[in-house]
């Protein structure tokens, strides 16, 4: 073969850079892009093509219930969280590394602790005879026991309990790069702690806030162990009717639809979030 001949039907060149994104693009097609156009494909196929399926979700009064529940139970999650989150967040950002590292340890290792055993120790501690309500009940604060189970209440304080590490460990590194000076300066000019926790401290750490909610909230959109074994039949989230509907009902069309769905929001979100907070930093910035 002429030097020609190769100079016109050689190797096909692959532009620069792109051979060291090459591997994560594969990975990015066989695990996700793939799958998702099956999903896709099968939402609209079975039992007959058409879009029989998503009329179904989004005009059935039962299916707009479990929709309402769990973006319900998301959005409370989401709240409670970052309630709890913020202060525990704000004092390892403050005390001496240290002790902050050990602390902060302990809530790396809430994380790899089976997610089944925390659940089930949640079943334990919030039954009627469980540890919260005979305390309460020995205290004299109540006189009958709580219905902290099978319920809103139950998967809310379940579910928090597992999103805190993911609400803190971004909200420790946006407060770390605060400025202590910029609220001492606020002191200084004569600012209550109150108004400068308000006004100062938590608009520096709303990018941190940001990203932990979503995190915590699209994770809750999709969450199945917890939900189920903490709450009742009447606050069924979609992940649950998911299972029923491929796992029960073998009706892969109509579980298909209703996953598609929860994936179309939790992109819209975060969508939303990234020019929100877009936004945020340029008017920031100016």
């Amino acid at each position: 073969m002429s030097v020609e001949t190769r100079r016109n039907f050689g190797t096909v060149r692959v532009p620069a850079g792109l051979n060291g994104l090459l591997p994560a693009l594969i990975l990015i097609m066989l695990f996700f892009v793939i799958p998702v156009l099956a999903l896709l494909l099968r939402s609209v196929t079975e039992p007959e093509p058409g879009l029989q399926n998503y009329a179904a979700l989004l005009g059935d009064g039962t299916y707009a219930r479990v929709f309402f529940n769990t973006f319900l139970v998301a959005a409370l999650v989401t709240v409670a969280t970052v309630l709890v989150a913020f202060p525990v967040a704000w004092m390892l950002a403050i005390m001496p590394s240290g002790l902050a590292s050990i602390i902060f340890g302990i809530i790396i290792l809430s994380m790899w602790t089976n997610l089944l055993t925390r659940t089930y120790a949640w079943m334990v501690l919030l039954q009627r005879t469980g540890v919260i309500n005979r305390t309460l009940m020995t205290i004299g604060v109540i006189d009958h026991p709580l219905p902290l189970i099978n319920n809103l209440t139950g998967v809310t304080i379940g579910m928090v309990y597992i999103m805190l590490p993911f609400m803190i460990l971004p909200l420790v590194g946006t407060l770390r790069a605060i400025d202590p000076m910029t609220l001492r300066a606020a002191s200084l000019c004569g600012a209550s702690p109150f108004q400068a926790i308000r006004r100062i401290l938590v608009p520096l750490s709303l990018p941190g806030v940001a990203a932990g909610g979503l995190m915590v909230f699209v994770m809750s959109l999709g969450y199945f162990v917890t939900p189920a074994l903490l709450g009742g039949t009447s606050n069924m989230m979609l992940a649950e009717m998911i299972a029923q509907m491929v796992q029960s009902l073998l009706n892969w069309g109509l579980g298909s639809a209703a996953a598609f769905i929860l994936l179309v929001v939790t992109m819209v979100l975060y969508a939303l979030q990234l020019r929100l907070v877009g936004a945020r930093r340029t008017s920031g910035g100016i």
